[in-house]
């Protein structure tokens, strides 16, 4: 089963997440504090991460750059789920190694369809594999 890793400070929010993401079929694994997300993500080996940017401690911005840096989860794709919706956050973002950007609020269906897409096509987000 494809596991995906929620990082969002707000308990609800993920409590949220994860019910979209069973009722598609996934496995979520959520954590509500950035600073250990790394440290989980090296435990549960997630196959996709769903991110919030705006998150005490280490946003997102960081923990995605954070997240790129591991061996492991070069390739992982990092999807943005968050508030902001300005084109300088975007930029960020993809620039810190975000393969896409949800803006919420955003219907369920369409992220389910966004991850699917992602996962499916995964071999198009590994930008740096030569293979």
């Amino acid at each position: 089963m494809t596991k995906i890793m929620v990082v969002d400070d707000d308990v609800e929010t993920t409590k949220v997440l994860e019910q979209i993401l069973s009722l598609a079929g996934y496995e979520p694994v959520s954590v509500n504090n950035s600073a250990i997300a790394v440290q989980v993500a090296g435990l549960v080996h997630p196959d996709l991460f769903l991110l919030d940017l705006m998150m005490p401690e280490i946003d997102g911005f960081k923990l995605c750059r954070m997240l790129r840096q591991e061996p492991e989860f070069i390739h992982t794709p990092i999807v943005i789920v968050t508030a902001l919706g300005d084109s300088d956050s975007k930029v960020v973002a993809y620039g810190a190694g975000a393969n896409d950007y949800i803006t919420k609020p955003y219907l369920p269906h369409e992220l389910v369809l966004k991850i699917r897409e992602i996962i499916t096509n995964r071999e198009l987000y590994d930008f740096d594999d030569p293979d």
